[in-house]
């Protein structure tokens, strides 16, 4: 414990420092470069630094949860996130999940006239890249449903 108490605090308040930068400007749409990649991957050394922390300071933590105001604080977060799970009608949503889904539920041929490509080039493009299509397949039946290959599609038809 001696020797994760010299780092779990420190990566704790590193790892926040990180979060916080890059979480304020994904909400004001300011983020670029990498910041939203470092924000959801180093999210992970969060979770680890936090966890080592609360394993180091595991007293202390305790204590707090025996006062009602630290109960009641970390109980209103507990219910925030149940309630973040419930979908709510007219969110919305993801525009990006919302385009993805409608084009695993177009055909191939409709993918490609997306792209501004000609259908005969489009199926060439895609059988060069492995893709054994016909203009009306669906993509679902291409792709077998799976978003890793749906997007490997749409890198091959939509590259310049």
């Amino acid at each position: 414990m001696t020797q994760m108490r010299k780092w779990a605090t420190p990566l704790t308040m590193g790892v926040f420092l990180l979060m916080a930068v890059t979480g304020v400007l994904m909400f004001f749409h300011l983020d670029t470069g990498l910041n939203k990649l470092a924000h959801e991957w180093l999210g992970w050394v969060m979770v680890a630094g936090v966890g080592a922390h609360l394993a180091v300071n595991a007293r202390a933590f305790l204590s707090h949860l025996k006062k009602p105001l630290a109960r009641g604080i970390m109980g209103a977060m507990v219910a925030v996130l149940a309630l973040s799970f419930v979908p709510m009608a007219g969110a919305g949503g993801s525009p990006v999940s919302a385009v993805m889904q409608a084009v695993e539920r177009a055909d191939v041929g409709t993918v490609i006239a997306l792209s501004g490509q000609e259908e005969a080039a489009g199926l060439a493009r895609l059988a060069e890249a492995g893709f054994v299509a016909e203009a009306g397949m669906p993509m679902q039946v291409l792709t077998g449903g799976d978003r890793g290959v749906q997007a490997q599609v749409i890198g091959v038809l939509f590259a310049e």
